[in-house]
């Protein structure tokens, strides 16, 4: 039997993101923990994170949605609490980067980039949260819910030709602070996790520049860029009651980048 400490039995957890990368992981790290899960994605095309919840035992709902359009995602939640479901764990995953010169960046991409990394955030974290807190506390977990944000080695560092990836996720660590603030002594802990180099299509550009790749691999201290798995442990201890006394936190996941 798992540690009751890290079970997810019961709960029910609404992923932005889950179609591939870390938020696909996220989603069968929380499934194999116990949780059922709603994934919200662009259209039902894409099944793979589908099958591999279901292969589990987990039931997993679909909802399409583009976050960057302002209707859909202020109709996601009462549109899910419409057909009955209850939310105890909220997943921020989803994101887009564009990659300009600074002096150059057009304000159309910074304002796309912020409307899916931070605007959708806030959004889910709003109508989410507010259902959480009019929840009796789960029996798994102890508390109403559980909101993780996904954050950035950005949120504090300023990258290079992304500004608005920067600002978008600098906010998300601001953004997770002020809700928990208010949400802890009420049973909903918002936290955040920060990742660092990890190997996903997002970061193709770095990937396939050669002499950027080795510089950047050079200075982590764990030798290596990180992969998806690497955040099924995480998402699962901050969903839990493990974590029960952590909030506002943003966690690093980054093989010790930070730390140099």
């Amino acid at each position: 039997m798992a540690n009751p400490l890290f079970s997810l039995e019961g709960e029910t957890a609404l992923i932005t993101g889950g179609t591939r990368g870390i938020g696909q992981a996220v989603a069968v790290g929380l499934a194999e923990a116990g949780a059922d899960i709603i994934l919200i994605q662009r259209s039902e095309a894409s099944v793979e994170t589908k099958n591999a919840v279901e292969a589990l035992g987990r039931n997993v709902h679909v909802y399409t949605a583009d976050l960057s359009n302002k209707d859909d995602v202020e109709g996601l939640v009462p549109r899910i609490l419409a057909d009955g479901h209850t939310i105890r764990i909220l997943v921020n995953c989803a994101g887009i980067q564009i990659r300009h010169a600074p002096e150059v960046f057009p304000g159309a991409d910074f304002r796309a980039v912020l409307n899916v990394n931070l605007d959708a955030v806030f959004t889910l974290c709003r109508e989410a949260g507010a259902h959480m807190l009019s929840l009796e506390p789960s029996e798994t977990t102890g508390r109403r819910g559980s909101i993780i944000n996904f954050a950035s080695l950005l949120s504090f560092q300023g990258g290079l030709n992304v500004p608005a990836y920067a600002a978008s996720k600098g906010a998300v660590t601001q953004l997770t602070k002020s809700f928990a603030n208010s949400w802890a002594k009420r049973g909903v802990n918002v936290n955040a996790i920060a990742p660092g180099y990890i190997a996903t299509e997002m970061n193709t550009a770095l990937i396939n520049d050669e002499a950027r790749a080795a510089s950047i691999s050079e200075r982590i201290p764990a030798g290596r860029w990180g992969n998806p798995d690497d955040f099924k442990g995480t998402s699962v201890f901050l969903a839990s009651k493990a974590s029960d006394y952590v909030s506002g936190h943003t966690l690093v996941v980054d093989g010790g980048w930070m730390g140099r």
